[in-house]
């Protein structure tokens, strides 16, 4: 499939044809002393994920028009050959394309959908798509996580929780409860309710009357304490893996809110980037940390895992702290200071601890190690820091220009981390007119000769208190380079 793909200037790349991002220019970025920063593709719409082959080949990821957004683009799987020609490989469905991965002449794709997340493969050479998985239960506001192949060979995966922060509500934004009025969380392991159930104003009525609505319930379905809901193999907010082929599923891992970054270190080990509970809606949870998990699950033979971990959500922050503590309080709710209360009686025992806490709202995005000697971060986590959504899900000032940059993290020493990549002046371009540096960088891969680290930015996302906006044609893909 054809692209219109064009060689530019730096010049030409403050003159661009998109009023959102007029301006894309390296010269306002800030790496360390001794690397150097370019753009390598801009105009790319919604990229979210992106792989390079061990031949130097890319693929990137554009997620479509998911997000509220006009004219509406279509979810495409585009590839970059080393000598930089472009093409569009394929065209997937809506949701689109989240993650990918590369193995030997054949492509793993992560797809967000409507009811359901589905992994595809395609042979790159005849481009044909075969399912791998599709019962992954999703229908709401989060991602899925993956694919990644493991050392042994297995494929693992994963998807983020319907509801955003344990039952559905019409405040999710894409929890369209007239196109998915069953959408609900589902658990990994028989969970005793509560009874604790949420009121929020309902959108279905013809007039304006609250709805009950219980976890792991649909939208405007109340739960009964002592209540028992049934875990199932194919669950959400998990962490799971497969043969390649998709035969032989087996739950690593469930109560990962989001594990939207998923990636192995040489060691072996399975890492996995998860986003902070929101500080909106019917249940709001206050200043709860970003975090990185290992899945030590991931560890056992395959076949052999009998219980998954359960890492908390929706009753504990990244933290370990429950969401009713004073410390996770909200600032804005529906009664001011009031805290959120348990869902899950008699939990599972809480795993963990993260193995890195970051501030509330910097946006966790993917993750990857550096495992090569050329770029000069050996067995440095680099973590893509989308950037927070004030004042959409915090009201906090305190929380407006966190992330928008790439930090590398020692997780042998993971206090404070090295801000790697970032503009110079805080918070996104767009907050300053005239800087055509970073918007929201969404992920990061190292490419294949061992000197260069790929960061792809996801483009303009406008937040106001109630709506998000994504703009088209606005993404970018930088390279960083180790000067010689």
């Amino acid at each position: 499939m054809a692209i219109r793909a064009t060689r530019t200037s730096k010049e030409a790349l403050r003159r661009l044809p998109t009023p959102a991002r007029p301006i894309v220019d390296a010269g306002d970025v800030r790496v360390p002393e001794g690397y150097e920063v370019e753009a390598v593709l801009v105009g790319l719409s919604m990229p979210t994920g992106m792989k390079a082959a061990d031949d130097g080949t890319l693929f990137v990821l554009e997620g479509g028009a998911t997000w509220p957004t006009r004219p509406g683009l279509p979810p495409r799987i585009l590839r970059m050959d080393p000598s930089g020609n472009l093409e569009v490989f394929a065209e997937e469905s809506f949701g689109g394309p989240r993650g990918i991965d590369v193995r030997g002449n054949e492509i793993f794709v992560s797809l967000k959908g409507g009811h359901y997340t589905r992994i595809v493969k395609y042979d790159l050479t005849t481009r044909e798509r075969t399912v791998l998985v599709d019962q992954l239960p999703e229908g709401g506001w989060h991602e899925p996580g993956g694919p990644v192949f493991g050392p042994d060979g297995l494929m693992y995966f994963g998807q983020g929780s319907v509801s955003l922060n344990g039952v559905v509500e019409p405040h999710g934004l894409t929890v369209d409860v007239a196109k998915h009025p069953n959408a609900h969380d589902v658990p990994g392991q028989d969970v005793k309710l509560t009874g604790n159930n949420v009121w929020s104003d309902n959108p279905t009525a013809s007039y304006p009357y609250p709805a009950e609505t219980g976890a792991f319930k649909p939208y405007g379905v109340p739960a009964q304490k002592g209540e028992v809901v049934k875990g199932e193999l194919w669950c959400n907010s998990c962490v799971m893996r497969s043969q390649p082929d998709g035969t032989e599923p087996e739950l690593l891992a469930w109560g990962v809110r989001n594990p939207w970054g998923m990636t192995f270190s040489d060691d072996g080990d399975l890492y996995v980037a998860d986003l902070c509970m929101e500080e909106k809606g019917s249940r709001p949870v206050g200043e709860d940390p970003g975090r990185v998990w290992r899945i030590d699950k991931a560890r056992e033979p395959h076949g052999s895992v009998e219980t998954p971990d359960w890492y908390g959500f929706p009753d504990y922050c990244g933290d370990g702290l429950p969401v009713w503590h004073e410390k996770h309080l909200a600032k804005k709710g529906p009664i001011t200071g009031a805290p959120p209360l348990p869902l899950i009686e008699d939990p599972p025992p809480l795993a963990g601890p993260a193995v890195y806490l970051n501030e509330p709202h910097t946006g966790n995005g993917k993750i990857r190690f550096d495992r090569t000697e050329g770029f000069g971060y050996r067995g440095k986590m680099f973590l893509a820091q989308f950037g927070s959504y004030y004042p959409l899900n915090t009201m906090r000032e305190e929380h407006a220009n966190k992330g928008f940059n790439v930090v590398a993290v020692d997780l042998e020493n993971p206090g404070e981390p090295e801000i790697f990549m970032s503009n110079r002046v805080p918070g996104p371009a767009s907050a300053h007119p005239g800087n055509g540096g970073l918007e929201r960088p969404v992920d990061v891969e190292f490419g294949p000769d061992g000197e260069s680290l790929y960061v792809l930015d996801f483009g303009l996302h406008a937040i106001t208190e109630r709506y998000i906006w994504a703009y088209g044609h606005t993404g970018v893909l930088w390279r960083v380079t180790r000067k010689r």
